[in-house]
């Protein structure tokens, strides 16, 4: 290359803006709430473009994967069904990780995962028409938490093995007569739902997930829900590899 090409070529290289390729697979990211920082991971597709609006899904991850390091909770659930099908989730993923010791459905682990999801779709120019829930385990109790909180803020949720009555984990005030129908109620008929569940779960009672079904069934949703049977708690695994997951998540749009 001659001398006149060379220093076009760095003088190209050192100019702001100029197309330097997105760094994309699963990220590192902090948010800070209070004075306290929290890791969390982001994963890109391969095709990822800011010149586009891409679809977002918060996932919650279970107890196991409680922690500070900020990775844990990709190794669980959709981070695995990513790693093995990643054309089937063309969509931002963000990852928070919650504090040992702590529930998802605490005040606090709640402001951080929603707070790592808004610095996401600001950071990475995300569609606020797709931003879809979800969570396995613990992460499905605080995604039943989350969807009867803030209803209008999700495209469609997907909960696997969770729950609203177990342990301390209870989504709804302790007093509530049904805290099924109450979640129901406040989630409502217009939130596209899927529920999965394995019918000899041990740690999750599946009678969490039958009540949820008929309780939103009450109020008018169109809830989808699958039960595998036989399966213990571990039905997180054939959930997110199901093919017709994401294709049904992300037809749905607020």
């Amino acid at each position: 290359m001659n001398r006149p090409a060379l220093a076009a070529l760095f003088a190209l290289s050192a100019l702001p803006g100029i197309a330097q390729r997105q760094e994309t697979g699963f990220l590192n990211r902090t948010v800070t709430l209070d004075g306290t920082a929290y890791r969390y991971q982001v994963y890109l597709p391969a095709d990822f473009s800011a010149s586009k609006k891409s679809p977002v899904i918060l996932f919650l991850h279970g107890a196991g994967e409680r922690g500070d390091d900020g990775l844990m909770q990709t190794q669980v659930g959709l981070g695995g069904a990513i790693r093995l099908h990643s054309d089937r989730y063309p969509a931002i993923v963000v990852m928070p990780q919650c504090a040992k010791g702590k529930w998802w459905t605490d005040a606090e682990m709640e402001a951080q995962a929603l707070a790592a999801l808004d610095q996401s779709v600001k950071e990475f120019h995300g569609d606020a028409d797709r931003i879809y829930l979800t969570g396995l385990s613990m992460g499905g109790y605080g995604s039943w938490s989350l969807a009867a909180k803030y209803p209008a803020k999700w495209a469609a949720a997907v909960v696997v093995c969770g729950g609203i009555r177990i342990r301390r984990a209870q989504t709804v005030e302790e007093s509530t007569a049904d805290p099924y129908a109450e979640a129901a109620k406040r989630i409502g008929e217009k939130l596209p739902v899927w529920v999965f569940h394995g019918g000899d779960d041990p740690t999750v009672p599946v009678t969490e997930a039958r009540n949820m079904v008929e309780a939103l069934k009450s109020v008018g949703s169109a809830v989808k829900y699958t039960e595998y049977e036989g399966v213990k708690h571990n039905s997180w695994d054939k959930a997110y590899a199901e093919p017709d997951l994401p294709v049904w998540l992300f037809a749905q749009h607020k």
